[in-house]
């Protein structure tokens, strides 16, 4: 029986030996977030406000806002409700997402139930059974008995104190892999909001260039007619007709591409979306539909390190191979195990817990490696190196990230350089083929240089198409590269760890 003179014996015991080791301290680099880089800004030159495009959707001047903070949903800036319902649709739906917070669930679990080697270890047991002894040998039993029954319930409890930080490092490793796989979640979470915003933005710009590409065929079969028959008649060569032909015919071989394209755009917002691909959205984008988002948040360098999803990761894997570097050292130390074991034994059940039937134990042991053919000794090592490959990793990841922000905020830049350029080539064919409308009503060109600007204006169409969407997928890229904003969203800063 377990008296409480028993108890009073052990749990003493064991308090005071973990209050002895517990204040050990833990072998092995204490971990310090790495420093921001000191640079002031992303590019060579400073940011300036991008030129200004009149008459022409997301010709509007950007300023850049350094120093500003963005919002959790960037995309609602571009002020399309078919593009937020898709966003919305796609956090939902999309298994990518969903399979890293999964993964993020599993590395919670792990964190907490690594955090069990903090506690003492109590089992509990029951053995029953019934045997005979020899009768050359002294009954065991004080009945003196040969054949007997014998009941034993018992409460076992071992501990091993943290002397050396083992555990401490352990437990602080899978912290930071917890964290790397919340930031490879947010990292989802920021590549789904941008793939899709970009791919409806670059569907939008397909399906425009299909419209023109289509007007373009029209117009130069229109111009074949008119030359074949010109031809018959004697007032056109034979070369004027076979240069037609062969404009119509790359004319037509850049149509079935567009269409693919297009096509295959589709397909990946609805998987996007979570849906399959015969499972269409209802919503056609039109470049005309978005709004170009004029005050671009850019945040200061210093900040970046602390935003993008990607270092952040990379950081939380410098912090758990640091940590593995304490688990190296403290496993080539001692080993200290504290157990206590308290019960009772009778020979029959209704008597387990009479007088004289408890028994308890306290026991230390210790336990150290002494020879391990080196292993020991190199894992260490290779711990100390992981770390070094790390902190490499953690600083190639920065300077992709900066390089990241400089590219997208030139590109952008040069949007609109180029759309400014493409919208005045438009305006300027605009302006020739109202001209030539009016001349040929007049009777002073023939109907085939009506053709002819009519075909020039459609190509410009198409330009002002491409350089449009440029501008808009770089914009939904910068938010990105500047890292989405994620900060600002419940659902993704709360750490369910943290007590």
């Amino acid at each position: 029986m377990i008296t409480n003179s028993s108890s009073a014996r052990v749990l003493p015991f064991i308090v005071a030996a973990a209050m002895l080791f517990i204040a050990g301290c833990a072998v092995g680099p204490d971990f310090r977030r790495p420093a921001a880089p000191a640079v002031g800004d992303y590019t060579a030159h400073p940011l300036a406000t991008t030129v200004t495009s009149t008459n022409v959707a997301g010709g509007e001047a950007q300023r850049f806002a350094k120093g500003s903070d963005m919002v959790g949903d960037w995309w609602t800036l571009f002020h399309s409700k078919s593009l937020n319902e898709l966003i919305e649709l796609s956090l939902t739906n999309n298994p990518d997402l969903q399979a890293a917070q999964a993964a993020l669930a599993v590395a919670r679990e792990n964190v907490l139930a690594q955090r069990g080697v903090y506690y003492p270890g109590v089992a509990a047991g029951f053995s029953a059974s019934r045997q005979k002894q020899a009768g050359t040998l002294a009954p065991v039993p004080n009945s003196n008995t040969f054949q007997y029954d014998l009941f034993t319930p018992q409460v076992s409890v071992s501990y091993s104190p943290d002397v050396f930080g083992l555990n401490r490092r352990t437990v602080e490793s899978v912290n930071a892999q917890e964290q790397g796989v919340r930031f490879q979640m947010i990292a989802a979470y920021s590549t789904l909001t941008a793939n899709v915003v970009v791919t409806a933005i670059q569907a939008a710009a397909v399906q425009a260039q299909i419209d023109a590409t289509r007007q373009l065929v029209e117009l130069n079969s229109n111009m074949v007619e008119i030359l074949r028959y010109q031809y018959t008649k004697g007032y056109a060569g034979r070369l004027d007709v076979v240069a037609q032909e062969s404009q119509l015919a790359q004319v037509n071989a850049t149509l079935p591409p567009l269409v693919k394209q297009g096509e295959q755009l589709r397909d990946l917002l609805a998987v996007l979306a979570g849906r399959f691909p015969n499972q269409s959205l209802a919503d056609n984008f039109e470049l005309a539909s978005l709004q170009l988002p004029e005050e671009i948040p850019v945040s200061l360098p210093s900040q970046l390190v602390a935003q993008r999803p990607d270092v952040l990761q990379a950081e939380a894997n410098l912090h758990a191979a640091s940590a593995q570097i304490g688990i190296a050292i403290a496993n080539r130390l001692p080993n200290i195990t504290l157990t206590a074991d308290a019960g009772s034994t009778a020979l029959s059940f209704d008597k387990l817990f009479s007088s004289g039937t408890g028994f308890w134990g306290l026991g230390v042991a210790a336990a150290a490696p002494l020879f391990q053919g080196g292993t020991l000794l190199h894992q260490e090592r290779a711990a100390k190196a992981a770390y070094i490959q790390a902190a490499e990793q953690y600083r190639s990841t920065v300077l992709s990230a900066f390089q990241n922000v400089a590219d997208t905020l030139t590109a952008l830049q040069q949007d609109a350089e180029g759309l400014k350029a493409a919208a005045n080539a438009a305006d300027d064919a605009q302006e020739t083929l109202d001209l030539s409308q009016r001349q040929w009503h007049d009777g002073y060109i023939s109907y085939l240089a009506l053709l002819s600007a009519e075909q020039a204006y459609q190509q410009t169409r198409i330009n002002l198409v491409q350089a449009q969407a440029s501008r808009y997928a770089d914009t939904a890229a910068l938010f990105q590269a500047l890292g989405g904003g994620w900060w600002h969203r419940a659902d993704l800063t709360k750490n369910k760890n943290e007590k």
